[in-house]
């Protein structure tokens, strides 16, 4: 027969161990919840009095390598700068979603959107291509070094961003005929080594193109 102090300890232990097993469980279903779970912690724009609209983002696709174009709705400001900078915002942090075709980390991307009349007067920046002509925009994208940071490395991704970008400005904003890019408000060589952000991209539709590192030189 069992001696009553040994049960004792026996039923002890058992108890002990099921409290622990519990508490493994729920730490690992936490923990799986957040390698599944891609949490968008790109900040909430202010609520605006808006109507909600209509509008295109070109999006990338990793696997296919192209651009298409996709529908959304959104109460979205009407000054060109803070539309132009909500538009991209919400098209990168798109990208940070679950299941997402072009996987993107999550947070702050775009510091804000400038739009300069062309051609620029001597002093300014470079023209972004000598033939500019009277009445189109150069639009300059702030991007945050953290975005820039963290930006998957490889020519086919970085322009795939890159394509993307100037894809939905080419679609929302017809006066703008190139686009700049700078990373807190600095010239940066490249985005994460291979896009060239020292460049003036012409704005042209890249809906159903395939990137060229040619793009990129």
């Amino acid at each position: 027969m069992i001696p009553r102090y040994q049960r004792i300890l026996f039923w002890s232990l058992s108890a002990a161990i099921l409290v622990v097993a519990a508490f493994l469980l729920h730490g690992c279903q936490q923990a799986r919840e957040k390698l599944t779970r891609r949490q968008n912690a790109t900040p909430i724009s202010a609520p605006t009095a808006a109507p909600v609209e209509t509008f295109r983002l070109a999006m990338a696709d990793d696997v296919t390598g192209r651009i298409a174009i996709s529908e959304r709705q959104l109460a979205l400001p009407q000054e060109p700068t803070s539309r132009a900078q909500t538009l991209l915002t919400h098209l990168l942090a798109e990208y940070s979603y679950k299941n997402s075709a072009h996987p993107l980390q999550s947070g702050p991307a775009v510091d804000d959107v400038l739009f300069v009349d062309l051609p620029l007067h001597a002093g300014g920046a470079p023209s972004p291509h000598p033939s500019e002509s009277t009445g189109g925009q150069l639009a300059i994208v702030n991007l945050r070094t953290s975005f820039a940071e963290h930006h998957p490395s490889g020519i086919g991704v970085e322009s795939l961003t890159v394509n993307s970008i100037i894809g939905t400005i080419y679609i929302n904003f017809p006066r703008v005929q190139a686009v700049r890019f700078v990373v807190d408000g600095h010239t940066r060589d490249t985005l994460a080594g291979h896009a060239d952000l020292t460049r003036a991209y012409r704005v042209t539709n890249t809906e159903s193109r395939v990137p060229t590192p040619e793009e990129l030189q």
